[in-house]
């Protein structure tokens, strides 16, 4: 199974490192990946996209016309990218940012308060782990423990209290992605 995966919002708001640490957890599960990031020419807020694909088979392109799953942090990548959702795909958008009805025809609509989420767990700069939370639970398209070790990993040299963070902003994104 192939699916693809297109995360955009600003710069800053984590939208490379969600593309990544799912890319990464694929891998970790035996299933090839590709990551691929585009960025607006401002440095810190101004526009980020990154596209990461997951197949059990090899991958022939990282490019992708319309997707599986969008997931749009902020109105801009909303009303860029709405549109280059796949019949039957699913959108995903921060409800924290962005105040529209996002319900479409023909896909599966999932708004999620992202940011208050994030700050509820205790930081913004959880958000993106809160996002992949809502595709685990979503979707499946990786294990909870395949991701938890990832977590684990990355913020191994880190206080406890980040790692803490980090999975209650993913268990938090899973029940979400689950409702």
């Amino acid at each position: 199974m192939k699916q693809s995966f297109v995360f955009s919002g600003s710069g800053g708001q984590g939208i490379m490192s969600a593309g990544i640490m799912l890319a990464h957890a694929a891998i970790d599960m035996g299933k090839h990946a590709t990551f691929l990031p585009e960025y607006g020419p401002e440095q810190r807020g101004g526009s980020a996209k990154c596209t990461v694909i997951i197949s059990d088979d090899e991958i022939i392109s990282p490019l992708t016309k319309k997707c599986d799953n969008l997931v749009v942090l902020n109105s801009i990548a909303y009303n860029k990218f709405a549109d280059t959702v796949k019949e039957g795909g699913r959108l995903i958008a921060n409800s924290s940012l962005i105040p529209t009805d996002i319900s479409r025809d023909g896909i599966k609509s999932i708004a999620v308060p992202v940011d208050n989420i994030a700050l509820e767990v205790g930081s913004l700069k959880v958000a993106n782990v809160v996002i992949i939370g809502v595709l685990i639970g979503a979707t499946g398209v990786v294990s909870k423990e395949v991701f938890v070790k990832s977590l684990e990993e990355k913020f191994k040299a880190k206080k406890p209290e980040i790692l803490e963070m980090n999975m209650k902003a993913l268990e938090k994104g899973i029940a979400f992605g689950k409702a």
